[in-house]
């Protein structure tokens, strides 16, 4: 329930730091919804600012910072590398901006932590889009979970390849990025999994790139990762992904005593316990309608927020930054890591819905 808001009344005053690719549908998008006002933009790129200027009608900076301390605001929507505009986002928050960022939150758990506790000792919100969230084929999924229609979980699978992905270059630079695939490309198959099955026991990653040699190797991002996720001692999680290799797929597959579910972003897949396809749904959403979803969610959250709780805030964002510190520790050091000791600096404690199966 919206309550008595209606669309178009007392608009969020907002503006987006960068216009690059998903920056671009978020603009997009907020302004679609009803519920943002677009006051300013911001971008390196002054072809790419001119046109959104235009197009929507607001103020247009080739800096972040002029941008946050020139400006007062309800909402700061991010779409830029955190590396660009991270000391900008705490000064937007210290000035009450609720801030919305892509994932992922941050380039690392601690990062995250001092954002999530700046958000909330200015008691704003602050939330990352994960779209995913708002797809009717994982929607369904949860339900299908939370309704207990599979039983004796042992096995969750997923799978993340897109071997033509292009990529900024400041991705693969490990100080500027924290991190490649698994990081910027797994980050939403990872709030499902964590979603659905909370934070696992132990995490075990191997993580590689196609770099030509070992030495040029430890100069970039990985592009390729697997990752073994115990969450009882019954049931555990694979991940594997790779951006370098591959044809584009991205789906999640979870194995039961007698059902096999598999979601990716338009369909899902009800089969026997032998694969065999008893039930297959087709879905329209669209990435635009998604995230137009998501930013509703958020914008109500700021309006009415007695009624409309914030779905997928910073401080529920920093189990998925734990279980990836704990791949990048654990591809390292060679050994499993536990999450949980990562979220105990946070005092958040992982109740495993697995456990006892």
């Amino acid at each position: 329930m919206d309550g008595p808001y209606k669309i178009g009344e007392g608009k969020l005053k907002t503006a987006l730091l960068g216009l690059k690719d998903t920056g671009q549908l978020m603009l997009k998008a907020a302004s679609a919804s009803g519920y943002f006002q677009i006051q300013a933009v911001a971008d390196t790129d002054t072809t790419l600012l001119e046109t959104a200027r235009k197009e929507y009608n607001c103020q247009a900076y080739d800096d972040y910072r002029q941008l946050i301390i020139q400006n007062q605001l309800d909402c700061l929507l991010v779409a830029a590398g955190i590396h660009s505009c991270d000391k900008h986002i705490r000064t937007a928050m210290k000035k009450k901006f609720n801030v919305l960022k892509l994932a992922p939150l941050a380039r690392n758990f601690e990062e995250a932590a001092e954002l999530v506790r700046l958000s909330e000792n200015e008691n704003i919100k602050f939330a990352v889009a994960n779209p995913d969230r708002f797809a009717k084929s994982f929607l369904n999924l949860r339900d299908f979970l939370q309704q207990g229609n599979v039983e004796q979980i042992s096995l969750i699978t997923a799978t993340y390849t897109a071997g033509n992905q292009s990529q900024p270059t400041w991705q693969t630079d490990p100080k500027l990025a924290g991190g490649g695939v698994l990081l910027y490309n797994c980050y939403q198959l990872m709030d499902q999994l964590i979603l659905n099955f909370t934070v696992p026991q132990q995490v075990y990653s191997l993580t590689t790139s196609h770099a030509t040699d070992r030495q040029h190797r430890l100069y970039v991002t990985e592009d390729t990762a697997a990752l073994i996720m115990k969450f009882s001692d019954t049931s555990f999680a694979n991940l594997t992904a790779s951006n370098a290799f591959g044809s584009n797929q991205e789906f999640l597959k979870v194995y039961g005593k007698d059902k096999i579910l598999t979601a990716s972003f338009n369909r899902l897949t009800i089969a026997d316990g032998l694969g065999q396809i008893n039930e297959q749904f087709e879905y329209n959403d669209s990435h635009l309608t998604c995230m137009k979803k998501l930013l509703k969610n958020f914008a109500l959250s700021i309006l009415l927020p007695d009624k409309n709780k914030l779905t997928s805030s910073g401080r529920e964002n920093l189990k998925n930054m734990a279980v990836i510190e704990s791949a990048y520790l654990s591809a390292r050091t060679g050994f499993p890591e536990q999450p949980s000791r990562i979220l105990k600096m946070e005092q958040l404690e992982p109740k495993n819905i697995l456990q006892g199966q």
